[in-house]
């Protein structure tokens, strides 16, 4: 259980750092797109430095009038 909380916890490091290289903690408003970006990112890990470049596009719906 040790060796699987490390290799979980270097993925996620991983994916933190490819955020980073990335600019998604820097500046801009938190909106759905960007929030789910980077958590994608996050989760992706080393998927990111072979190609894997995970996008999210939100579109909330407006309200009714």
């Amino acid at each position: 259980m040790k060796v699987g909380s490390l290799v979980l916890a270097i993925w996620l490091i991983i994916g933190l750092v490819a955020g980073w290289q990335r600019h998604y903690f820097t500046s801009g408003d938190a909106n759905c797109a960007k929030v789910g970006n980077i958590v994608l990112t996050v989760v992706a890990g080393p998927l990111n430095y072979v190609g894997v470049n995970p996008k999210i596009d939100c579109h909330v719906p407006r309200p009714s009038r």
